[in-house]
């Protein structure tokens, strides 16, 4: 007969109760404060309602009236170098951390506020109104929430976009030894996830002290949870992954601090993660001040309900019944809050002249300058101060055929070495001798805790080396194994990691390194293959590097190192067996950032090209007797990195441009630069920018073709002769 065992988890999955006995031992500043946070939080959410309704909030206004009590229990539980990151709807977990930040021994509900309190809430009023003096300058809103020094790292807008980054403070934490951990916070769209749930399982796989914290406020939008999941509990993902878990009642905050308690001495103890599930409500939509019966997505019965749970109401009956605080005094706490919020919303506005009664706009000098606008999509490049560089012309180390890979491997044994806070990740680095193609050789035996092998999960580790970039104390190099699986990532890649130092103010450094390699002729087919310069160069945030021999790679991965900002390092199997001009002993110099190399000289044409298509020029140049051309291997890929210089120099001199590239037409690099070349230098050009591309199609296995999807020598030939009219 068959025989059936019953299978239980092998963590605990508890639901946690807060009883009077537990409101009568705890401590009266801690109930104070709990109150006096929750009540500023939703003065100040009734009041960015109030300013929506006006007009006067650009963009939406997820409220989290309501959900107070979730996001205040659970940052008491915190200490001050603990870091907590949240989603769109995240005003109550950026207020509750940054009011811990300032008030740290708690806010007294009988007295006036600090001049600290009115200045973080008068400065994250003006952040969600988009206004200069926010704490990005009005880019982030209300949706972008970031004060870093308080260990609020940034509120997203991406539904689960934030967990991977929260993974990597936590990673940071973890490898600091600080004892600190991070608490990510999320509703229950992003438990379905994908980047969540890799999340979960990545940090159970290396034991990360961070909280997946839950707030369970029953719809997506207006959809239910029973109708996105068979299984509506959804601190059962936890055990799934081998996470401990709680289930706690969101509208009773001493219930969420207690269980936040829990989980946090289990993270301190080295006991991993921990997922903590809250069930609460938001009373209003999704974004706006009408409730979501409005839309007849519920009913006004289930919203009366659940405010009748009010965990403000809950907190303050537990302070009056235990005597700690009077009826008079709690309504004086509601007033003041009030009071407070007006009085900082008048600050920033003004009344409309020749208007209605009462109507009012935003005070003109609170506006950022358009001017504004891009600044700091990309560093300053400050950090190369005083950096050792040296191009082909001013290198006096010795230099022999060194072969490409061992570029690659050589280089990132040297900075490994010299610079502690370097990290691998990614697929088999670890393992291989040295990955699939050889280009981690070595430094996993010498640096066994610093090459991370991560499971097959795109999002989680790019996003977890995004969170430790964005942290600073370490510095991520992340691996993907073939480009096309930036697409897996991309959410991490060009939402997160492109976009953060712009979105949050333009000033924190993302040093980010990114290695990828092109795999087209190596009959992996059509999700192997791809070309991705074109499309991280349309992308804001990235610098993207190309080098096509050993001495560039050693310089170019170098400046990528030291780069604050996120960089992306092209490598081809093409090239990875070729050989070529290489230091023998200096591992150290820089190449300069936004200097293009010039393979060869002369006078009929102006080749442009890259990576491993400089080879395939030059070899077809070989080919072509009589024709003399400039060929400027670009090695700087991105908008802000092109030396214009040299392009235009060269094309004021010979009059005609090929761009030589193998990538596929749609995603081509050459696209956009033909464009603008044709634009910066019209009156030079004797005809249009002509373009060497790989077809439309993606590459396929069969030899033939591949071989006819992408571009060579031969392909250059036939485009020369073109031209030239051979």
């Amino acid at each position: 007969m068959t025989e059936r065992t019953t299978l239980r988890p092998a963590v605990d999955w508890v639901e946690l109760t807060a009883t009077e006995t537990d409101w009568d031992a705890a401590a009266p500043s801690l109930l104070t404060t709990m109150f006096s946070q929750q009540i500023l939080i939703r003065a100040f959410e009734h009041c960015v309602l109030q300013l929506a309704t006006e007009g006067l909030v650009h963009g939406p206004a997820h409220s989290s009236v309501g959900q107070e009590g979730g996001a205040v229990g659970s940052v008491l539980a915190l200490r001050p170098g603990d870091t907590v990151n949240g989603s769109h709807r995240g005003h109550h977990q950026f207020l509750a951390k940054a009011l811990s930040h300032v008030e740290p021994d708690g806010i007294d509900p009988t007295r006036p506020y600090s001049a600290e309190v009115r200045a973080l809430a008068l400065r994250t009023l003006r952040e969600i109104c988009g206004l200069d003096l926010g704490f990005s300058h009005g880019r982030g809103g209300s949706m972008h929430l970031q004060w870093k020094e308080a260990g609020a790292i940034g509120t997203n807008a991406i539904v689960g976009g934030g967990v991977p980054l929260a993974a990597g403070s936590a990673f940071a934490h973890q490898r600091a030894g600080t004892g600190a951990v991070a608490v990510t916070y999320f509703g229950d769209g992003a438990v379905n996830i994908g980047s969540t749930l890799e999340t979960l399982n990545l940090a159970a796989a290396w034991d990360l002290p961070i909280c997946f914290f839950i707030e369970n406020n029953q719809y997506a939008v207006s959809t239910t949870v029973a109708e996105a999941t068979a299984e509506p509990r959804l601190s059962g993902r936890g055990p799934g992954f081998g996470i401990r878990s709680w289930r706690v009642d969101g509208m009773d905050p001493l219930a969420v601090y207690l269980a936040t308690g829990e989980a946090v001495a289990h993270m301190r103890a080295g006991g991993g993660p921990t997922v903590i599930e809250a069930d609460l409500y938001r009373y209003y939509h999704q974004n706006g001040a009408l409730p979501g019966s409005a839309f007849r997505y519920r009913s006004k019965e289930e919203e009366q309900q659940w405010r009748g749970r009010d965990p403000i109401d809950r907190t303050a009956g537990h302070l009056i019944r235990r005597g700690i605080l009077t009826q008079a005094q709690v309504d004086e706490a509601y007033a003041r809050a009030d009071a407070l919020l007006a009085e900082i919303a008048a600050e920033i506005t003004e009344p409309v002249a020749g208007g209605k009664p009462g109507a009012r706009r935003i005070r003109p000098a609170e506006w950022p300058d358009p001017a504004f606008a891009d600044v700091g999509v990309r560093g300053d490049l400050s950090e190369f101060d005083g950096a050792y560089v040296a191009d082909r012309d001013t290198f006096t180390g010795a230099v022999e055929q060194v072969k490409f890979i061992n570029a690659v491997a050589g280089v990132m044994a040297r900075r490994m070495a010299e610079d502690d806070s370097i990290m691998i990740l990614g697929e088999d680095v670890h393992r291989l001798n040295g990955g699939t193609n050889g280009a981690t050789r070595g430094l996993a035996a010498a640096h066994p805790d610093r090459v991370l092998g991560t499971p097959i999960s795109e999002n989680a580790f790019v996003g977890l080396g995004g969170g430790m970039a964005l942290d600073g104390r370490f510095k991520p190099v992340v691996e993907l194994m073939y480009a096309d699986f930036m697409w897996v990532a991309a959410d991490q890649l060009f939402n997160q990691i492109g976009k953060a130092r712009h979105m949050f103010g333009g000033a924190g450094a993302v040093p980010f390194v990114l290695r990828s390699k092109v795999a087209m002729g190596t009959g992996y087919g059509s999700q192997h293959s791809m070309d991705p310069a074109g499309v991280f160069a349309t992308q804001p945030g990235w610098r993207i590097v190309a080098p096509s021999d050993p001495y560039d790679y050693v310089g170019l991965m170098n400046s990528a190192l030291r780069c604050a900002d996120p960089v992306i390092v092209l490598e081809h199997v093409d090239l990875y067996g070729s050989t070529g001009d290489g230091p023998v002993d200096d591992l150290d110099y820089h190449l300069p950032v936004g200097k293009a190399a010039l393979r060869r000289t002369g006078d009929d044409l102006t080749i442009i090209t890259y990576l491993a298509m400089t080879r395939y020029v030059l070899d077809a140049l070989d080919t072509l007797d009589g024709v003399a051309a400039d060929v400027i291997d670009l090695r700087w890929l991105d908008r802000a990195s092109l030396d214009w210089d040299a392009i235009g120099q060269s094309i004021r001199k010979t009059n005609r441009v090929l761009i030589a590239e193998q990538g596929a037409r749609g995603t081509s690099y050459g696209g956009w630069l033909a464009d603008e070349i044709q634009r910066r230098y019209f009156d030079w050009l004797d005809e249009p920018v002509h373009r060497v591309t790989g077809g439309e199609a993606s590459p396929s296995i069969s030899r033939v073709l591949e071989r006819a999807a992408i571009a060579q020598s031969a392909e250059v030939v036939t485009a020369v002769k073109k031209i030239l009219g051979s």
